[in-house]
């Protein structure tokens, strides 16, 4: 039986995504966008604003973003990449609503980050607490660039 994988992002400035987009080619696999179901404004990412909706999410550890789409055939994949920015050191917590809203039991879970300064750091570990059942995971990963080679080399490691 073939490994069937699913690439899964959030991605809020586009970066994310196209990275995203490439691990699904070279993977073969599926990709799905976690569109939030209110779109994230740049004032609501201004990380130098205390008020702004990324910083009350991200001081806030029970935060659920609400998620406006859905996998529809989960169940089908085998391995879930999950790809996301770092925000504070870590995933954005529109990440904990996904990785909650589905049964991951014996699936693989691999994350990989996109970041302008930090790398993956806590994030994969963190990750973690959020899903329950038997799930392997694979090492969190920072791809900042849609490269080909770099990608390639850790799904052949990772997969």
């Amino acid at each position: 039986m073939a490994n069937k994988v699913l690439v899964a992002v959030f991605s809020a400035s586009g970066v994310t995504k196209r990275v995203g987009q490439e691990i699904a080619r070279i993977s073969g696999g599926d990709f799905f966008e976690i569109v939030p179901a209110e779109k994230y404004t740049s004032d609501d990412l201004n990380y130098m604003n205390s008020r702004s909706r990324s910083s009350v999410e991200m001081n806030d550890p029970s935060v659920r973003p609400e998620i406006a789409n859905r996998v529809s055939d989960m169940d089908s994949y085998d391995t879930v990449i999950i790809g996301f920015p770092i925000w504070w050191g870590v995933a954005p917590r529109i990440i904990e609503t996904f990785l909650e809203s589905y049964d991951f039991g014996g699936k693989t879970i691999i994350p990989f980050c996109t970041s302008g300064g930090s790398g993956v750091g806590r994030s994969d570990t963190e990750l973690h607490k959020n899903v329950s059942g038997d799930v392997k995971w694979g090492k969190g990963v920072q791809i900042n660039r849609p490269n080909e080679s770099t990608i390639r080399n850790w799904l052949e490691k990772a997969l």
